[in-house]
C-alpha cells in the first residue's frame, strides 16, 4: 500500500505545476545522448506526450549531428567544423536535408504516435516556417588582427518565423516536431542550429518556455557544481568572467535571446536523466539550470 500512497502524492505534487501551465506553449530542443539511447528516447516521446494530455501545447525542435556525420562517412564525404559548427558545402547539405528531414524527424514523429501521441513532422521550408540567409562567420584571430571571415557554405541564420504553419496544426491538437532547416530567398536550403531554431520559434510563438536537452547537468559554477537558477543579469556575468564556456556559451546566448524577446523562462536540463523534462516543469526538484529575466 505504500508504493501506491508514494505514487498518489507524486500526482498531488505534480497537480499545481499542471494547473498553471495548462494552455501553455513550451518549446523543446531534443538533441544529444537523449536521441540515441533507446530507452531514454521513449521517456522522451513518453513526457512530451503527457505535456499534450495535461493540457500543454508541446512544440519539438530535433538535432541531428550524430546521425549526419554517420551518413556522411558511409558516403566517404568529408566535413570539416569551425567552433563547433559544421561546414556545410552543397553536396553535405543534401545529406543534412535528407537525413533532419527524411530520417530523423520521420523517426520521432513515428515515435511519438506509436506511443499514444498525434505528431505531425514538418522542416523549415515548409509553409515558410523558418526563412534564412547564409551565415556570415567571423572567427577572431587575438585582439591585434581582425577576425577571420569563414565561409561556412550552406550554414544559414534565421531571418523570419512565419508561425502560420504552426497555428493550424497546434488548433487541430497536433504535436509538431520541427527539423533545423530553412529556406533562402531563392529556395535553397540552409542548414541552421537546432537550439538557435528552438530558440526563434519560442520567441514568435510567445511560448511559456524554451527547454534545451543536452548531455550535460546543465550550467556549472567555478566549481563544477550545478547552478540551479540564473537571473539574466548573472548569466552575462558568468560568460563575461570565463565561468560558463565552450558549447555552452551559445546555449545560453540562445536562451538569453529568447528571454528578451518575450518567453517567460528557459531551461538548459540533462537529457541523460530519464524523464527529464517532466522532473523539469512538473515536480520541485528539475534535472538543470533555470535562466529568467
Amino acid at each position: 500500500m505504500t508504493a501506491e500512497i508514494d505514487r498518489a502524492r507524486i500526482l498531488i505534487e505534480a497537480l499545481p505545476y499542471i494547473r498553471r501551465f495548462n494552455g501553455a506553449t513550451i518549446v523543446v530542443k531534443y538533441g544529444g545522448h537523449a536521441m540515441v539511447d533507446e530507452c531514454l528516447k521513449r521517456d522522451f516521446a513518453l513526457d512530451i506526450i503527457l505535456m499534450k494530455y495535461v493540457g500543454m501545447n508541446p512544440v519539438v525542435v530535433h538535432g541531428g549531428g550524430p546521425q549526419i556525420g554517420d551518413f556522411l562517412k558511409r558516403l566517404s564525404i568529408e566535413s570539416g567544423f569551425v567552433d563547433g559548427m559544421r561546414v556545410t558545402d552543397r553536396q553535405t547539405m543534401d545529406v543534412v536535408e535528407m537525413v533532419l528531414v527524411g530520417k530523423v524527424n520521420k523517426e520521432i514523429v513515428a515515435l511519438i504516435n506509436h506511443n499514444g501521441g498525434s505528431a505531425v513532422g514538418l522542416s523549415g521550408k515548409d509553409g515558410n516556417l523558418i526563412l534564412a540567409r547564409k551565415m556570415k562567420y567571423l572567427k577572431s584571430r587575438g585582439e591585434a588582427q581582425a577576425p577571420e571571415i569563414i565561409d561556412m557554405g550552406m550554414v544559414g541564420e534565421i531571418t523570419a518565423i512565419h508561425t502560420g504553419i504552426l497555428s493550424s496544426i497546434m488548433k487541430n491538437e497536433f504535436i509538431p516536431v520541427i527539423a533545423p532547416v530553412g529556406a533562402g530567398e531563392e529556395g535553397e536550403t540552409y542548414n541552421i542550429n537546432a537550439d538557435l531554431v528552438a530558440g526563434a520559434i519560442a520567441s514568435a510563438l510567445n511560448a511559456r518556455k524554451l527547454v534545451l536537452l543536452t548531455d550535460t547537468e546543465g550550467v556549472l559554477n567555478r566549481e563544477k557544481r550545478l547552478i540551479s537558477s540564473l537571473r539574466l543579469d548573472e548569466a552575462r556575468t558568468l560568460i563575461a568572467d570565463g565561468t560558463i564556456v565552450g558549447g555552452m556559451i551559445p546555449k545560453v546566448q540562445c536562451c538569453l535571446n529568447a528571454l528578451a524577446r518575450g518567453v517567460r523562462k528557459a531551461h538548459i536540463i540533462d537529457g541523460r536523466a530519464p524523464h527529464a523534462i517532466l522532473l523539469e516543469i512538473l515536480t520541485k526538484v528539475g534535472v538543470g539550470t533555470e535562466i529568467v529575466g
